[in-house]
């Protein structure tokens, strides 16, 4: 999937709540319906992410995984 993107923020290196705690700050710096994505290394932010989108309601376009890198892409709940 090829999205536009408005922020990106890397969270390589850290683990369970960190990289879910800094995407929460980065999506509130966010207007409505803006996109973020995010790159992970930690395997647990796989489930983190996608629970996280449908708790707060924002959108998960985007989940892939390769080489040991978790990307993830949210769209901000309007």
């Amino acid at each position: 999937m090829s999205q536009s993107v408005d922020a990106e923020l890397d969270a390589s290196g850290l683990h369970c709540p960190l990289p879910i705690l800094k995407a929460k700050r980065a999506l509130a710096s966010l207007a409505g319906g803006q996109v973020l994505r995010v790159i992970a290394t930690d395997p647990g932010s796989v489930r983190d992410f996608e629970a996280f989108s449908r708790q707060v309601g924002h959108t998960l376009l985007e989940s892939s995984a390769s080489d040991g890198r978790y990307v993830f892409v949210i769209r901000k709940r309007a």
